[in-house]
C-alpha cells in the first residue's frame, strides 16, 4: 500500500472511531479500539501524513518516538504509598502520571480540544526494559494504572526488521489487537503531498526523469547507502533559501540530504542544468502569451528530458499564481466570517469599533496558537488566519487614528474594503487563468503531440491547487484537452490489448 492509500484507511478508521450514539458515547468504546500499526521504511512520510490527518480533521496531535523514552518516562516514576486491606496497612509501589499521558491531558487543558490522535513512532525499536511496558499499551492503552483518556486515538508506527537491528517482533496477543497496515515507498502517491507542500520544481521534474531515485537504500562496503522521501522534502527547503539568498547549490549541499553519492552527484548536475533553462526559457513571457519565436523553436527540436524540465518550470511558475488566488480565497471567507461576527457588536448602540476589531483580533490570534499546539491547523489555513489578522489590525490601526462616527460607518468602512478586495481577487483569478490558457497554447504549438499535453494535464489533475483552481473557475482548454486525451488514453488501451492478444 502507497502512503496516500494509508492516509485514507487511518482517516476511515479514526471517523469510525469517534462516531458516538445517541447518548454521545463512542460507539466502539476506547478499550476495544484497535490501535492503527504503520509498518514501513523510514522517511517514507508516516509522521508528515498523521500532521495532515489531524489538521484535515480538525483534531490534535501528540508525537512521540519511543526510542528516546526509557521505563520512567513512559510509565511513571515510582513511589510508596500506603493502602488498608483488612484494617491492616500496606506498603505498595504506584506510579506517578507517564510523561506521554500527561502530555495529552496538557494539551487538552491549553487548547480545549477534546479528541485527537496519539501518535507514537518507532513502538517496535524500544529498549529491553521499555518492551514490556509497550507490550502492555499496545494491548490495553495504559501505561502504569493511566489509560489514555477518551477520545483520543492511538496510530503508531515502526520499521521493518530489514532498516533497524533494533526491531522486537510482537507476539500473536498483541498482533491481534493492532489494526495492522503496511506502506511502501511511491512516488506517485508523494507526488501530489509534494505539489501541495511546495517542493522544488527541480527536484519533481528529476525524480519524473529518475523514478528510481525516489526511494533507495542499499548496503555498501562502506556502510548504509540511502536516499528517502524525507531526504528529498528537506533538500527542497534548503534550496528555496538557498536560491533566496543567492547561495551556490552544489554535491557538497546534496549530499547532505541525499545519502547515495551517485543520486547526489546527479541531482546537483541536474539542477545546474534546470537553472540554466530557467535562464534560458523566458516562463514570464510564456505565460503572458508573448513567448519569442526563438524559444517556441528551441522547444520544439529539445529532446524528451529538457521538455520535460521546460514543463516543469511552466507547472511551477503557473501554480504559483494559482496557489496565490486560493490563499486569497481563503482570506476572504476567514475575513467574511469576522466581519459577519463584528456586524453583530457594531448594531449595539455605543460600541467601540476599536474594541470590536480587537476581539476578533484576539479570537483569530487564539484560533492560530490553539492550532499549533495541537497540530490541528493546516499551512493554508493558518496562513489565512494571519493574513486576516493583519487586514484587521491594519483596519484597527485606521480607526484608532480616525474615529468612525457610529458602528454603522465602521461596518461601512469594513465591507467596503471587503468588496475591494473581492474586486481584486476577481481579477486576480481572471489573470492566474489566462495564464493556464497561455501554457496550454504553447504546448500545442511548441510540442503538438499527446504524450506532453497528457503529462500537463495529469500534473494540473494531481496538484490540490491547480485543481482547485480549475474546479472553482474553470479553464476550457483543459476540458477540451481532457476529452481529447482520454479518448487518446482509451486508444492506446485498445492498442496494447491487442499487442497482447497477438503475443499470445
Amino acid at each position: 500500500m502507497n502512503i496516500k492509500d494509508a492516509k485514507e484507511q487511518i482517516k476511515r478508521s479514526i471517523t469510525a472511531y469517534f462516531t458516538k450514539d445517541e447518548h454521545g458515547r463512542y460507539v466502539i468504546p476506547i478499550q476495544r479500539q484497535r490501535p492503527v500499526f504503520l509498518m514501513g521504511p523510514p522517511g517514507i512520510g508516516k509522521t508528515a501524513i498523521m500532521e495532515q490527518i489531524a489538521a484535515e480533521l480538525g483534531v490534535g496531535l501528540i508525537s512521540y518516538s519511543m526510542t528516546h523514552h526509557t521505563r520512567q518516562s513512559a510509565l511513571g516514576l515510582p513511589y510508596i504509598t500506603k493502602i488498608d486491606y483488612g484494617g491492616k496497612e500496606y506498603s505498595v509501589s504506584e506510579y506517578t502520571m507517564s510523561e506521554i499521558i500527561a502530555a495529552v491531558y496538557e494539551m487538552m487543558k491549553e487548547t480545549g480540544i477534546k479528541e485527537g490522535i496519539l501518535f507514537l513512532d518507532e513502538i517496535n525499536c524500544v529498549s529491553e526494559t521499555l518492551a514490556p511496558v509497550m507490550l502492555q499499551f499496545l494491548q490495553y492503552k495504559t501505561f502504569g494504572r493511566h489509560r489514555v483518556p477518551d477520545g483520543w486515538i492511538v496510530v503508531t508506527a515502526g520499521n521493518p526488521p530489514e532498516y533497524n537491528n533494533s526491531v522486537r517482533e510482537f507476539d500473536i496477543v498483541t498482533w491481534d489487537r493492532l489494526k495492522y497496515i503496511a506502506v511502501e515507498p511511491d512516488y506517485e502517491s508523494w507526488k501530489e503531498y509534494a505539489y501541495l507542500s511546495g517542493v522544488h520544481p527541480a527536484i519533481l521534474t528529476y525524480l519524473d526523469i529518475k523514478k528510481q531515485d525516489f526511494y533507495r537504500i542499499e548496503s555498501t562496503v562502506d556502510g548504509k547507502s540511502f536516499v528517502t522521501a524525507r531526504g528529498w522534502s528537506d533538500l527542497s527547503e534548503m534550496l528555496h533559501l538557498y536560491e533566496r539568498h543567492n547561495l551556490k547549490v552544489d554535491i557538497t549541499l546534496t549530499g547532505q540530504y541525499l545519502q547515495n553519492k551517485s543520486i547526489a552527484r546527479e541531482f546537483a548536475t541536474y539542477y545546474d542544468l534546470f537553472q540554466k533553462y530557467r535562464s534560458d526559457y523566458q516562463v514570464d513571457k510564456i505565460l503572458a502569451g508573448r513567448a519569442p519565436a526563438d524559444i517556441k523553436q528551441r522547444a520544439k527540436d529539445a529532446k524528451f528530458d529538457e521538455r520535460l524540465s521546460l514543463l516543469g518550470l511552466l507547472l511551477d511558475a503557473v501554480t504559483a499564481q494559482l496557489k496565490e488566488v486560493i490563499w486569497q480565497e481563503q482570506t476572504q471567507t476567514e475575513l467574511m466570517d469576522a466581519l459577519r461576527i463584528i456586524r453583530t457588536v457594531l448594531i449595539v448602540p455605543d460600541t467601540d469599533p476599536v474594541a470590536a476589531l480587537e476581539e476578533q483580533i484576539q479570537r483569530l490570534q487564539r484560533r492560530v496558537e490553539n492550532g499549533r499546539a495541537s497540530s490541528s491547523l493546516s499551512a493554508d489555513s493558518e496562513r489565512a488566519l494571519l493574513n486576516t489578522i493583519d487586514i484587521l489590525e491594519e483596519q484597527r490601526a485606521g480607526f484608532a487614528a480616525a474615529p468612525p462616527q457610529d458602528g454603522k460607518e465602521a461596518f461601512n468602512k469594513l465591507k467596503a474594503l471587503f468588496d475591494k478586495n473581492t474586486k481584486a481577487l476577481k481579477k486576480q483569478a481572471g489573470s492566474a487563468g489566462k495564464s493556464l490558457s497561455n501554457v496550454f497554447q504553447f504546448c500545442e504549438e511548441v510540442f503538438g503531440d499527446n504524450q506532453m499535453l497528457l503529462i500537463l494535464e495529469t500534473e494540473l489533475t494531481i496538484n490540490g491547487y491547480s485543481s482547485r483552481f480549475i474546479t472553482r473557475y474553470g479553464c476550457k482548454e483543459y476540458f477540451d484537452h481532457n476529452k481529447n486525451l482520454l479518448f487518446y488514453e482509451r486508444q492506446r488501451e485498445i492498442t496494447q490489448e491487442l499487442e497482447s492478444l497477438e503475443a499470445l
